[in-house]
């Protein structure tokens, strides 16, 4: 009952009281009081419940101000007094709910005076001498409060082209939201929910959106963020804008030349050349309307919409790379990737363009040319051969020498590799992100060289991308909802991504991926005391939503706990029987994207699967959070030990005898190869640690027994610290590999299997490249060896890692 409450109060929010211009307002006590309510405070046990009402007073709050504009100043107010507040109290628990809720309220107000830019300005700056990861978010708001201060509008502006693809010169980037959810957890009616939500985002009173909407919000938000209520009349703005109908995308692309020009040229907004080319251009739509321009008045709201999203079920027959392909032909530049060759490479078996699919749509062009000679024209010279036909030989031209009428000859094919400068766009994220651990946002250290590898990295890098500006200017938001299961098809998707672009660079040099994580488990079912003791011995289905509620609270708050509730709103909606009115994932994921910017990094690790039968080749897999192993017959045995609460050691327990020779890890960074003999009914490796006492960057053995007897005869705990491992059985008894949680990639007959860290594919190619010019054996040197050659998943949120 309580969440049907919360999920009414939108459309229940309060007492209005009318402004001297009309408009309903909220009162500032009540603007106070709901961001008290959502502050996190020192005496919070953050239960369940706790975070899901912040969660949703959080949104709530955020609906409040957007149907009573004219209360977003006075909220920007408030929220810049509660930060300065906590600053001096050194409640830092409250620094970064409140500062994304400010940035957020910032988007959406027409107008901020210049006193109020400055002091949010100064409060950001400041921050860079906090410890991470305040100082990392504060260089990121900071950058963004400078430029907005003097050319106010740009992030509005910027934020509605690139969110909503409006194609201008001045501005070509562009984004997309793709939401993945997990099958197994989102049934036929919540998927109608889910869908229903997205389709009441994209409208605005019942209406569908259009592109001319969108300018017509980005020209009054802009103007009226340079001139305010002294020189800006909103309502006749709006409506001599409505009436232009679509002669209104000529003012649009002005305006969108004079933001961006003062950008490059470092213009001030304020009492410089913008603003007085926005009031010309103010007079020229008033005038145009047959209506006198007003010296000043109230202003319109802008709301921001949702970003355009598309949901997707996440089942054997979708490749997100297909789609990411499909949206990437569709985009403004598709006239850039028009003019693509289709080349097979022997190696991998399929053409680069490929993705998972065999039956994806490809990006070819036919040739006219037939590689012979003689069916040249006789007149043709190397100047007159079109860019078509250049690309899509198969070998290339030169002009004989030998003779002069200027003929060509073809020379013998070749198949292009790779160079080393596409191998290293490819690992440059990673030596960027790894940078970014020195500098501001560092993650600080722990003693050892090792010590760095064992600290799990969290917040963007500092360093500047050259891929963002002039190529990258397309980036995909992939958002991820389910439990474990679907994580594990993400990281190994991601990894044969990473392995194809290797070979042929293609949607990297193009698109900039972002990944986001909503954690969302199954609705519990009554079910019986056997099934229900199964469930509980797999434990959490979500970890890593778990581990990421655990470093950042703010994500505990509006995502973690908010994504328990999302299986519940089928129910929901056929208890109101009424069509949901308020968008509400679409919000959530909305306020995700645009404020979540602080990636999480975790281990992709690879493990080779060896079969009992020697004609069946070993499997090579990958996975992210859990590999579990079995052996069947011992099932009931490991379900009495586990229930056992008088622990039993290894002399007591059944099971198979297996062999592990791992290396144990060590914050000293003295890492120790070692071996032992066992009798086992099963094991876990777990890659996400279970509190935040143990977060290493490392994997975590469990076998079902309580201990184990080296070959000193030693006794040691049952856990585990390693970075690789080989297990193998040493009787003719197999056992039964399950990844991630996931029935799907679940393996019998397993001998043996072999885990290690996932090696980038990028580095793999370019150390094989280096090694062709070297005849002794080829080793790190340099600067390399202190690279991280490790495959990391990064999951964003809005913190990072908060010690």
């Amino acid at each position: 009952m309580t969440n049907m409450a919360l999920w009414d109060s939108s459309n229940n929010m309060c007492s209005m009281e009318p402004t001297a211009d009309g408009s309903p307002t909220v009162p500032e006590p009540e603007l106070y009081r709901s961001i008290q309510a959502v502050l996190p405070r020192e005496t919070d046990q953050l239960q369940h419940s706790d975070c899901f009402n912040k969660g949703m007073l959080r949104w709530t709050l955020h609906k409040k101000v957007q149907k009573n504009p004219a209360s977003s100043l006075s909220l920007v107010w408030l929220l810049i007094k509660e930060l300065e507040k906590a600053e001096r109290w050194d409640s830092r628990k409250c620094i970064i709910p409140l500062l994304h809720t400010l940035m957020y309220a910032i988007f959406q107000t027409a107008y901020i005076p210049d006193e109020l830019y400055k002091r949010v300005y100064d409060f950001c700056k400041r921050l860079l001498t906090f410890p991470h990861p305040y100082c990392t978010v504060g260089l990121s708001y900071t950058r963004q409060i400078k430029t907005e201060r003097f050319i106010p509008g740009l992030m509005y502006q910027r934020m509605v082209i690139a969110e909503q693809r409006l194609k201008t010169v001045h501005y070509p980037f562009q984004e997309r939201v793709f939401v993945l959810a997990e099958p197994e957890v989102f049934s036929e009616s919540l998927v109608t929910v889910v869908s229903g939500d997205f389709e009441v985002s994209a409208t605005s009173s019942g209406q569908f959106l259009n592109p001319l909407d969108h300018m017509r919000s980005v020209v009054q938000h802009s103007i009226q963020a340079a001139l305010g209520e002294e020189q800006c009349h909103g309502p006749k703005l709006a409506q001599a804008l409505k009436d232009m109908g679509q002669e209104v995308e000529p003012y649009f692309q002005e305006v969108l030349a004079s933001l961006e020009q003062s950008l490059e040229e470092g213009v001030r907004g304020e009492g410089g050349v913008l603003r007085s080319r926005l009031l010309q251009l103010y007079n020229e739509i008033l005038a145009n309307a047959d209506s006198a321009p007003l010296s000043g008045g109230p202003l319109c709201d802008c709301p921001l919409p949702n970003p355009e999203m598309s949901f997707h079920l996440w089942t054997a027959d979708l490749d997100i790379w297909r789609e990411l392909a499909k949206w990437l032909r569709s985009s403004s530049m598709s006239e850039q990737f028009s003019i693509i060759e289709e080349q097979e490479d022997p190696e991998l078996g399929e053409s680069p363009i490929d993705m998972m699919p065999c039956d994806m749509t490809r990006f070819s062009i036919m040739s006219n040319d037939s590689g012979i000679e003689r069916d040249l024209p006789p007149s043709t010279e190397p100047s007159q051969l079109s860019s078509l036909d250049a690309v899509s030989m198969t070998g290339p031209w030169e002009q004989s020498k030998n003779e002069q009428d200027s003929r060509l000859l073809r020379r013998g094919g070749i198949k292009m590799k790779p160079s080393v400068k596409d191998s290293m766009v490819l690992i440059q994220e990673n030596m960027e992100d790894q940078a970014s651990l020195t500098g501001v946002g560092g993650s600080g250290g722990r003693g050892g060289r090792r010590g760095m590898a064992l600290q799990r990295r969290a917040g963007s890098s500092v360093m500047h991308n050259p891929f963002s500006k002039q190529q990258r200017q397309l980036t995909a938001r992939i958002v991820i909802m389910g439990s474990d299961r679907v994580l594990g098809r993400l990281a190994k998707a991601y990894y044969f991504f990473r392995k194809r672009e290797a070979r042929r660079l293609f949607l990297t040099m193009k698109v900039d991926l972002q990944f986001y994580y909503i954690p969302v488990c199954s609705p519990r079912s009554p079910s019986s005391p056997v099934k229900e003791n199964h469930q509980q011995s797999k434990g959490d289905s979500c970890t890593l939503g778990s581990y990421l509620s655990n470093v950042d609270p703010w994500y505990n708050c509006n995502i973690k706990s908010l994504g328990r509730m999302i299986p519940n709103l089928a129910k929901m909606q056929q208890a109101s029987n009424e069509r949901q009115k308020e968008p509400f994932i679409s919000d959530i994921i909305s306020y995700y994207v645009r404020t979540g910017q602080q990636p999480v990094y975790f281990a992709i690790y690879f493990v080779k699967i060896s079969f009992n039968n020697i004609t069946k080749e070993p499997v090579e897999e990958v996975f992210l959070t859990h590999l579990d192993m079995e052996f069947p017959e011992f099932r009931h045995i490991a379900a009495s030990v586990r229930g056992d609460k008088h622990r039993k050691s290894s002399g007591e327990v059944c099971g198979a005898m297996v062999s592990m020779n791992y290396r144990k890890v060590t914050l000293s960074g003295r890492d120790i190869d070692e071996g032992i003999s066992v009798r086992m009914t099963g094991a876990r490796i777990n890659a996400i640690p279970s509190n935040e006492a143990e977060d290493l960057n490392c994997l975590t053995l469990m076998i079902n027994e309580t201990s184990v007897k080296t070959k000193n005869n030693t006794v040691e705990p049952p856990k585990f610290r390693t970075s690789n491992i080989k297990i193998r059985t040493l009787e003719r008894r197999s056992f039964t590999v399950t990844l991630d949680r996931d029935d799907s990639r679940t393996y019998r007959n397993v001998q043996s299997i072999e885990v290690s860290p996932c090696v980038d594919p990028g580095y793999s190619v370019q150390k094989t490249m280096r090694s062709k010019y070297k005849l002794e054996e080829d080793k790190d040197a340099g600067l390399s060896k202190y690279m991280n050659k490790g495959l990391p998943l990064p999951i964003n949120t809005f913190a990072g890692i908060i010690n």
